[in-house]
């Protein structure tokens, strides 16, 4: 999928921004995999999360082909697949920050996890708005294809609340299965 992602995408440096995270996880990934291996969710999930990422930079999330169907199908007014890669932004994260936080700290389930897990991805979606920001300054025209704001002045507040309803979606729907993974381990 990277290298299909990589081969002729819409915009090269765009392209090679989006994919970065899958860039650095993969290594990551591989080289952790025997001393802290992951569980099955939060591998797919990752896996799913990194799909969406270099569909996105192959494309420009405001090009996605899917997210022009989901516009026509739901009568919206841009291409939403910029909302669900925002979504995915807080639903994978919340999970592979839940497995850590339960396997390297004293934390355990409750409600001090689920906050700390939320702010987390919220810090991770205001990062990545920030770099957005750098990135757009430091290219000029060339960041609306990065940016995919699709004329929202608010979309980057939309961003950091599809992270959020993404987070919170994971931890209410798969933390009990995450749970049962995890003791497995």
């Amino acid at each position: 999928m990277l290298a299909w992602s990589g081969w002729a995408p819409f915009d090269r440096a765009t392209w090679l921004m989006e994919v970065a995270p899958v860039l650095i996880a993969l290594p990551v990934l591989w080289l952790t995999r025997k001393a802290f291996p992951l569980t099955p969710l939060a591998l797919v999930l990752t896996g799913l999360h990194g799909i969406v990422l270099m569909l996105g930079g192959a494309y420009t999330y405001a090009r996605v082909p899917i997210g022009f169907e989901v516009q026509e199908w739901l009568g919206l007014a841009r291409n939403p697949y910029d909302r669900f890669g925002h979504l995915m932004q807080g639903f994978v994260p919340a999970i592979v920050f839940r497995e850590m936080l339960l396997r390297l700290s004293v934390l355990r389930p409750g409600l001090l996890l689920t906050v700390l897990l939320l702010a987390c991805c919220l810090a991770v979606s205001a990062s990545y708005e920030l770099i957005e920001f750098g990135a757009a300054m430091a290219l000029g025209q060339g960041a609306e294809e990065f940016l995919g704001t699709q004329g929202d002045p608010w979309d980057t507040q939309w961003d950091m609340l599809m992270c959020l309803i993404g987070a919170a979606l994971a931890l209410l729907a798969l933390s009990p299965l995450h749970d049962r993974q995890l003791s497995r381990l």
